[in-house]
């Protein structure tokens, strides 16, 4: 008996094993190596010998750094996208689910901006928003708009356009996640609330909101995770520039680590993103027991 289960044991381990070799590696190795590099001042080019204990200077000198805070104050701007997306997510699914055929259809459609190159997503979004030939601003033009923004070329307006960019893409993702909360919810109490005479609101702010809690709470924390690693996207639109507006943590971290050579700095950044990530996590999780009906 006492073979038997140690046999299963070690199967056990052995299942687990790659993850927990690949968490271990790719994952907790690294941050540690990143929290003790933040302390130094290094560049990857310096080799081992460069490594020069610094303390909090690295710290210290990032929240004197306008460019940093500016990041760091977009990147909170910027997790607005999340409730954006799945405000409109849920109403979509909502009236998908009920009221439209060739369901399948309007998933695919709405699901395709997610799943394309996000590449291709920003070249087509830089032509409908280019500031003097765009069908977004020659329609604004022909509606008898004088002053038309400009913007991704504006430092105004290029965070939003980027946001408003982000919550397209994004919502195709959080409708499929919720079209498939919606076939959890028992129909009995909707049959229930019919009898009693609810009106369509009631049951969309008593049953579903309430039964899609558990959905909602897990598009929330992914979303907001996902929203402080936003880079690409900026990438490919502007690089970072119109002042620093759409200049956000990770970017700011790159810049550091690979343009400026700042590897000790640049992991004081990561450091900071880490703290952020986790604490409004943290929170997340907390507040989830007086809004969450498992």
């Amino acid at each position: 008996m006492k073979k038997s289960n140690a046999a299963e044991t070690l199967t056990g381990y052995l299942f687990i094993a790659p993850l927990a070799i690949g968490m271990l590696v790719l994952t907790l190795i690294p941050i540690i190596i990143s929290i003790a590099l933040s302390f130094t001042s290094w560049s990857l080019v310096q080799g081992l010998d460069g490594i020069k204990f610094t303390g909090l200077k690295n710290y210290m000198l990032l929240f004197h750094d306008p460019v940093f805070l500016k990041a760091l104050g977009n990147n909170f701007i910027f997790i607005l996208v999340v409730p954006v997306t799945m405000i409109c997510a849920i109403l979509l699914a909502v009236i998908i689910n009920k009221h439209v055929y060739w369901k399948d259809l309007f998933k695919v459609v709405y699901f395709m901006p997610y799943i394309s190159s996000i590449v291709a997503v920003a070249i087509v979004c830089q032509v409908l928003f280019h500031p003097e030939y765009g069908p977004v601003n020659e329609t604004l033009k022909a509606l008898g708009v004088v002053n038309l923004p400009k913007w991704l070329a504006d430092p105004h307006f290029a965070l939003y356009t980027m946001m408003a960019i982000t919550v397209w893409t994004g919502i195709g993702y959080n409708l499929i996640i919720y079209l498939a909360g919606l076939q959890s919810i028992p129909s009995d109490l909707f049959e229930a609330a019919d009898i009693d005479g609810a009106s369509p609101f009631v049951k969309f702010f008593k049953i579903t909101v309430p039964m899609l809690s558990p959905t909602t709470f897990f598009l929330l924390v992914t979303g907001v995770i996902g929203s402080f690693k936003v880079f690409d996207i900026i990438v490919v639109l502007t690089g970072g520039d119109q002042s620093d507006s759409t200049t956000m943590m990770v970017f700011y971290l790159y810049q550091q680590a690979f343009v400026n050579l700042k590897t000790g700095f640049a992991s004081a950044v990561s450091v900071i993103l880490l703290l952020c990530v986790l604490v409004i996590t943290l929170i997340q999780f907390l507040a989830q027991k007086k809004w969450v009906n498992y």
